[in-house]
Order: C-alpha cells, then sequence, then structure tokens
C-alpha cells in the first residue's frame, strides 16, 4: 500500500490457502470488510486469469459491511515444484459514490492521478495438504486481521482482470450451438432433396450415406 493511500478494506485471509489434490477444482474464499463510513469499489486482479475464476470480481461494498468472494482454482494436472506458488493477487479498493452500480466501475477509478482515495492489496496463494480429521485447537492460536505483507516488487507485478476463463467458456459454448445449427440446416436441406427423389421413384444411395454422417455429426455436437 503505498505512502499515499488510505486502508479502505479489511481483507481476511491474506493467503489464499489450496488444499492441493490432482484433477479437482478448489475453492476458498476472502472477506472483504468496509471499514469506511464511505461506500466502496472493489476490483480482484490475479497474475495468472486463466488459471483461477473469481466470482465477483468486482463489486460495491457498504459502509460498515462485508462482502465475501470466492476464488477457484482450476484443476491442475501436474504438482508444482516443490509445492510452491508464484501466483498473486492484487484487491484493488476505491471510494465512490453512494448509488454507484456495479457496471459503472472501470479501471480508472483505482488510480492514484484520478484523484480518488484508493487503497491496493496484495494477496499470495499458497499450497497445502488436504484436510485431515480436526484435532485439539492448541493455546496461543493466531487471533484477529493478520498484517498486511510489504512486498518491495509489487509494483513490478503483471496483473491482470479475473474474467478472461469466464468468456473463454462462453465463447467456446456459443460456438458449438452455432456448429449445431448450421449441421440442423444441412441435415433438413439433405431430408427435403431425399423427398424430393423418393416421390419421383427412388434416390440414390449417395444421399442415404449424407444423411447418416450428418445425424452422427449432429449426435455428438448434441453431447457436448
Amino acid at each position: 500500500m503505498g505512502s499515499d493511500s488510505k486502508e479502505l478494506l479489511g481483507i481476511e485471509p491474506l493467503e489464499l490457502r489450496f488444499p492441493f489434490e490432482f484433477m479437482k477444482q478448489i475453492s476458498c474464499s476472502m472477506e472483504l470488510t468496509n471499514k469506511t463510513d464511505d461506500y466502496l469499489a472493489f476490483k480482484v486482479k490475479t497474475t495468472s486469469p486463466k488459471k483461477y475464476c473469481v466470482r465477483p470480481n468486482s463489486g460495491i461494498v457498504p459502509p460498515r459491511s462485508t462482502s465475501s468472494v470466492v476464488v477457484t482454482m482450476q484443476a491442475l494436472k501436474q504438482a508444482p515444484p516443490d509445492m510452491q506458488c508464484k501466483d498473486k493477487f492484487l484487491v484493488q479498493s476505491a471510494v465512490v459514490t453512494e448509488g454507484t452500480a456495479v457496471k459503472d466501475i472501470t479501471g480508472e477509478m483505482f488510480k492514484k492521478e484520478s484523484g480518488n482515495v484508493v487503497d491496493e492489496v496484495r494477496l499470495k496463494v499458497v499450497y497445502v495438504q488436504p484436510p485431515r480429521p480436526p484435532s485439539p485447537v492448541r493455546e496461543g492460536s493466531e487471533e484477529g486481521s493478520s498484517p498486511r505483507p510489504s512486498w518491495s516488487d509489487g509494483a513490478n507485478i503483471n496483473y491482470q482482470d479475473t474474467s478472461p476463463l469466464i468468456s473463454r467458456l462462453t465463447e467456446e459454448r456459443n460456438s458449438a450451438i452455432q456448429q449445431n445449427n448450421k449441421l440442423r440446416e444441412e441435415l433438413d436441406l439433405v431430408r427435403r432433396e431425399i423427398s424430393k427423389q423418393n416421390g419421383n421413384g427412388g434416390f440414390p444411395l449417395v444421399f442415404v450415406v449424407a444423411v447418416a454422417l450428418l445425424g452422427i455429426l449432429l449426435g455428438c455436437l448434441m453431447k457436448r
């Protein structure tokens, strides 16, 4: 957090801990607490946008209230070296006027040059072993908020918006629907041609084969 910033959102936890398991999506949540009497806009970014899905990745937190954010890590096919993760998250916040909607949130809001009161908090990602049966709580366990980490290299980290994964999945789904509709149209054309040939006393074998192939392709697309 820069010297000209003001602490706006309290964030717990400051480390996103994922119980590592192969080929399995894993989620963890964080709580964003508005410590001020103002309305705050927030935006979540990460250095690995294709690896995580964040819901919501932006929003408005009313004064003296808390919002939850769920971060889902996509299934991994192999373990990273020494179980160390270099991914990082950035939570940006800025004071906004009452009535500001989520659709009104822009990247310009979180720039100090805009004149807004802004804040930035950086979070680390940690892989941990899958949970085991609960054990008795030891005395002297950590309580309360953890101090914010201070990273001297924060300005050199390339944080990106956390929405590309959802957009890519939507594009793939729309493409499959378009291919499905195109095949349906072609199948209808072939059927009409066969009907014409049948009315004239028969139809060639090639139409029968074409209908069979289009039927198979259409069935495969509908299963996707």
